[in-house]
């Protein structure tokens, strides 16, 4: 039976307390749940948490409600190095987030600190932006060798958990030989954005892909797959942000199973995944596969300079490539301050349930891997022998 607790602000040592200066957060009724699938999973009566660290000491689950309120619940359970709970009544749309304890010792590429909220690697759907302020960073400005440890929260956007179900209807892969097909690679915003027969409120989004003049225009031209450039949720870097500008193409991704909000017409937190579902559903009535552009090849945390948005404070070493002789730094086979760990077998399940969930949960119809090679290091050169 599950166990009735009142959680808060702040938990001490696995017990809950309460901090009299703060509004009381609601009961929670906190069940032990399963370690597998990864993730935030609805059911229909609650939803199951479960997030991998093998370096964690302890970890929290922070739910957060519509006036940004947030609720701590230390995860009861571990398997495997999987933290896991499932809590009773959780509904569609709840934003979450973990925060983290362990050790932080970035001279041996440990980076724990539970000042700074982190994304769900698995996270579904991902609601707000990054409010690229000295909190989201664990060092303070000007000196890398430091530890900040201002609240990162307030300035970080959530997780969500999402409805899984949808009704597809008869939706079925079109499965069209790829000798026989006609690929045509487009991006959500720069196909629709200025388009005149697209209402206004749906350009640039999921739902203006799927408009019938698109449709129509792919059709036109004898297209049987739009290949879409990334739409994996992806971070605005704070040095275009500085300059007023924002990231078009998309490869910074911070989030492996989420369809980007940016390209959604929905205000509802979660909504962008049932507008890509639909998107698929009326591309697949007209005979069109979906291809996704992808990239797996790093994350937007960066280097050793960067932020600590998600991976990076939930098991560094497990998700990014570290340099051996001096773990405080980064393996940099792509350019952009970081390489996922694909050796570590987590970090390569990461990937093969991100590309499952794509092809069982949204119907896609396959991929175009950014920088594949880099997915296929083993230690230095490309191995044809590699786990990827």
């Amino acid at each position: 039976d599950g166990v009735l607790a009142t959680v808060t602000m702040r938990t001490l040592g696995g017990a809950v307390t309460q901090n009299a200066t703060e509004p009381a957060a609601l009961p929670v009724e906190v069940w032990p749940g399963k370690a597998y699938p990864l993730g935030a999973t609805y059911d229909g009566s609650g939803t199951n948490f479960a997030v991998f660290s093998e370096v964690a000491e302890q970890v929290e689950l922070c739910l957060f409600d519509a006036d940004g309120q947030e609720t701590r619940i230390t995860l009861p359970e571990v398997d495997g190095f999987v933290w896991h709970t499932f809590l009773p009544g959780i509904e569609p749309g709840q934003r979450y987030g973990y925060r983290v304890h362990g050790p932080h010792d970035p001279a041996n590429g440990l980076r724990c600190n539970a000042n700074k909220l982190l994304l769900d690697p698995y996270s579904k759907a991902i609601d707000g932006v990054f409010d690229w302020g000295q909190p989201l960073f664990g060092y303070n400005f000007g000196d890398p060798d430091s530890r900040n440890d201002d609240d990162s929260a307030a300035g970080m956007p959530k997780s969500v958990v999402i409805n899984p179900f949808f009704d597809w209807g008869v939706d079925r892969p079109p499965q069209r030989e790829y000798a026989d097909s006609i690929i045509y690679e487009a991006h959500v915003k720069g196909l629709t954005q200025t388009h005149p027969d697209i209402p206004e409120q749906l350009r640039g989004t999921y739902a203006g892909i799927a408009h019938p003049v698109i449709v129509e225009h792919l059709k036109s031209m004898g297209v049987t797959a739009i290949e879409l450039m990334p739409v994996h949720h992806f971070a605005n870097d704070s040095t275009l942000m500085d300059r007023g500008l924002s990231n078009y193409w998309g490869y910074n991704t911070i989030g492996f199973f989420a369809p980007d909000a940016k390209y959604s017409s929905s205000a509802t937190p979660g909504g962008q995944v049932q507008e890509f579902k639909a998107m698929v559903r009326a591309l697949h009535e007209a005979d069109i596969e979906v291809i996704l552009d992808v990239v797996y090849n790093h994350t937007a945390e960066g280097n050793h300079m960067g932020p600590t948005l998600s991976m990076r404070g939930i098991d560094n070493p497990a998700y990014y490539r570290l340099v051996d002789d001096d773990k405080r730094y980064y393996m940099d086979y792509t350019g952009t301050g970081n390489s996922l760990n694909v050796g570590h077998p987590h970090s390569l399940q990461l990937i093969m349930d991100s590309l499952r969930y794509w092809i069982t949960e949204m119907h896609v119809d396959g991929f175009r891997f950014d920088l594949a090679a880099t997915l296929a290091r083993e230690f230095y050169d490309v191995d044809r022998l590699s786990a990827f």
